[in-house]
């Protein structure tokens, strides 16, 4: 059982109206602020004990320094003041602090930082403007409203439940979406199904095929057309009656996946071709870093739950697919996801900035194509896989935001958790 109820009797604090009996007080004195190591002389590795730095988790190593989960605050550059949590055995850099409790509950203290981040509080604690930083000595007098320890646990576990669903949601997006590769490959990399049929060596794949399976060239089967070349003008980070939610290349996660993260837009030069529906596959044609991740990983198209339009905008940085078979959809998108990283390093153009040669890869890529029925066999497995992985993802969105919009009032007590059972 949870039992919520609304507080009506206030005292004005330094941050803030809270309830009569809670306390603000200090960071420093009910945590121990404890500065990340230098790891100049530490190696990297894809295995072992996780390092976390400004940016979150970055990698890995032999070695590590905190036990625990433990709330991180980077405190170096662009991102000074985000709060992470730390895996458990972990290492941490130089870049974050972790804030080891003393007198306060973890997770209510993890969800307090969170909000004061949000609400721009924790920029009182940054110094520098070449390179913004903060400091034990900055964040020590920082003030925190202090619940007694048993709200501060209910306030905790109640946000808890939250990010608990939402992670579980992403895990089985996760599994999800490697069924659906594992089928792609087994069906169409590996031929399983297929193997104690009749095989045909094909000269354009330089392989043996099943036969009676053709090779296409990939302009054959879809066309392409990237999106909208805007203004700076056009853009904006807040919706409007007339605007349209506006997918941008931050949209695309590297590796692959759709952050649910939107920009906004309103123009005169929006044409038909430049309208996205949602459930439609798109890819990022430029990238920055020249590492190959981003470049051609494919993502479907999500609004937000809220959003009333049937169609946004994407931008001249997004190309979208439009299968001439509707069967193909989801064969499509796992070509892309599966052969990403060979697109990247095959089909780039430009030197300090990557494109994607869309007309090179058009007329010259050769795809392998399955008879209609079994394309139809494929698209009937896999689809609701896709679908639950949209659904989800519309899911944790609504999640988040009953979570931010408690998160205050829970935080400043405007909402009282009394019980939980």
């Amino acid at each position: 059982m949870l039992k919520f109820r609304r507080e009506t009797e206030f005292k004005e604090t330094e941050i803030g109206e809270i309830p009569r009996e809670w306390e603000v007080k200090k960071l420093g004195e009910i945590v121990e602020i404890k500065q990340g190591k230098n790891i100049s002389t530490l190696k990297l590795k894809s295995y072992g004990y996780p390092v976390f730095g400004a940016n979150g988790l970055i990698g890995y190593t032999d070695t590590y320094h905190f036990e625990e989960s433990e709330v991180l605050i980077a405190c170096r550059g662009s991102t000074c003041g985000i709060i992470n949590w730390s895996l458990p055995k972990s290492f941490v850099n130089n870049n974050a602090m972790a804030l080891l409790p003393k007198f306060i509950d973890k997770k209510f203290l993890y969800f307090s930082m969170k909000l004061y981040f949000i609400n721009g509080r924790i920029e009182e604690t940054i110094t520098g403007t070449g390179q913004p930083q903060i400091t034990k000595e900055t964040l020590k007098p920082f003030l925190i409203v202090y619940p007694p320890l048993p709200e501060q646990s209910r306030i905790a576990t109640v946000l808890s439940w939250f990010d608990d669903l939402i992670e579980n949601k992403k895990r089985q997006n996760e599994i999800l979406e490697k069924t659906a590769m594992a089928i792609f490959k087994s069906w169409f990399i590996d031929f399983e199904p297929f193997k104690d049929g009749e095989f045909v060596y094909n000269e354009e794949l330089g392989r043996e095929i099943p036969k009676g399976w053709g090779v296409k060239r990939i302009g054959e089967v879809a066309n392409f057309n990237n999106g909208l070349s805007y203004k700076g003008s056009e853009k904006f980070n807040y919706s409007t009656e007339e605007s349209f939610v506006f997918i941008t290349l931050n949209n695309i996660i590297e590796g692959g996946g759709f952050k649910t993260e939107y920009a906004w837009i309103k123009s005169e030069r929006i044409k038909e071709q430049y309208l996205p529906r949602e459930g439609d596959i798109i890819f990022a044609n430029t990238e920055q870093t020249k590492t190959g991740r981003l470049l051609a990983t494919p993502a479907f198209v999500i609004f937000p739950p809220e959003y009333q339009k049937s169609v946004g905008v994407f931008s001249h940085h997004i190309t979208k697919i439009n299968p001439k078979d509707s069967m193909m959809k989801f064969f499509l998108y796992l070509v892309f996801r599966f052969y990403q990283k060979e697109f990247a390093q095959s089909f780039h153009t430009g030197t300090s900035v990557w494109g994607f040669d869309l007309q090179n890869f058009k007329i010259n890529y050769p795809l392998l194509l399955p008879p209609p029925h079994i394309l139809q066999s494929f698209h009937s497995l896999v689809e609701p896989l896709f679908q639950k992985i949209i659904l989800n993802q519309k899911q944790i969105m609504i999640l988040r935001k009953i979570r931010d919009t408690l998160l205050p009032l829970l935080v400043f007590g405007k909402l009282r958790v009394e019980e939980i059972k």
